[in-house]
């Protein structure tokens, strides 16, 4: 009798940056099919392969690559990855869609609030669409080189697609989303709410995403003042605060928890540090413009949130 090997899914990367870099590079290792888009270093990878210098695992290298500088060359994908940033969700559905297979499930492993409500309309009714919370401290330190520091934790959870009445069919994609990372070696586990998971991740990327900006700090510098660690305990409270007014519990205790895990770590810039250093578009609008939208809807005012979102206007304005 002939034994049937399920065949394993085709993975494919969209924004083949730190995040999709580190992602992608380990699902391949593990045995998937993985295919990267790139843009201006796919003449780089496809010559050099994808490097991590990794805290955790070592210096992992993958080469060849299954590297395409256009979406039209991919092979249909079953799960796509998103580490693109949120500036350019929307111009970013047409490209989904063209390299979606039936019934694909997409990933977005972005930071900020409602990332997935800006991209659903967009979207094939079809393709179900899932939140990615990533917990790693990663960045590109040149083409295809990806620093790995530390973590790597990838929280799925379900937000929308032709599944959104059927709860036993999202928790079967959720759990076989979390089933590819944890083949890859890396933590995962389902969000029940996508909404409030991502209010969760604001108490830490709000204060350290824009004061590393204004203050061109890490996290060891913004940890040792007295001042500037005031504020981050401040701005903790406020996303806190802001999550309460929009519905969603979130304890005292996770700031503290997140306060306390800043000061453990080893020296971090976080991604806005890098964007702007790079002259990039920065991730105002999830991470701060939307947030205190909601939070206003609500009858809550922000006044340090939105005095920090004020001033990362200004410098992403000029710095552009």
């Amino acid at each position: 009798m002939t034994t049937v090997t399920p065949q394993l899914p085709r993975i494919g990367i969209i924004g083949t940056g730190a995040i999709g870099g580190f992602y992608g590079l380990m699902l391949a290792r593990a045995g998937f099919d993985v295919h990267f888009l790139l843009r201006s270093e796919y003449a780089v990878v496809s010559e050099q392969g994808l490097r991590v210098n990794s805290g955790v695992h070592g210096v992992l290298h993958l080469h060849p690559v299954q590297a395409y500088a256009q979406a039209a060359d991919m092979p249909p994908c079953d799960w796509l990855l998103v580490g693109t940033k949120s500036t350019g969700n929307v111009e970013l559905a047409p490209t989904l869609a063209q390299v979606a297979a039936p019934d694909a499930k997409v990933v977005l492993l972005q930071n900020g609030l409602d990332v997935e409500d800006s991209l659903r309309e967009h979207l094939p009714a079809s393709l179900h669409l899932l939140g990615g919370l990533c917990y790693i401290g990663v960045h590109r330190s040149g083409p295809g080189v990806v620093e790995h520091q530390a973590l790597g934790r990838v929280n799925l959870g379900y937000h929308s697609g032709s599944a959104a009445n059927d709860e036993n069919r999202q928790k079967e994609i959720v759990e076989a989303g979390a089933a590819l990372f944890h083949k890859a070696g890396i933590e995962s586990q389902a969000m029940a709410n996508v909404h409030q998971a991502r209010w969760h991740k604001l108490v830490w990327n709000v204060p350290f995403n824009g004061l590393s900006v204004l203050l061109k700090a890490g996290t060891t510098n913004l940890m040792a003042d007295a001042s500037s660690r005031e504020l981050i305990q401040a701005l903790m409270a406020e996303v806190i605060q802001g999550a309460h007014a929009c519905g969603h519990e979130i304890p005292a205790s996770y700031a503290e928890q997140m306060f306390a895990m800043t000061e453990t770590m080893e020296d971090y810039l976080p991604s806005m540090y890098h964007d702007y250093m790079h002259k990039r578009p920065l991730e105002l609008a999830a991470i701060y413009a939307r947030p205190l939208s909601a939070a206003k809807a609500a009858g809550c005012e922000l006044p340090r949130m939105q005095a920090l979102h004020q001033a990362l206007s200004f410098i992403d304005r000029h710095n552009r």
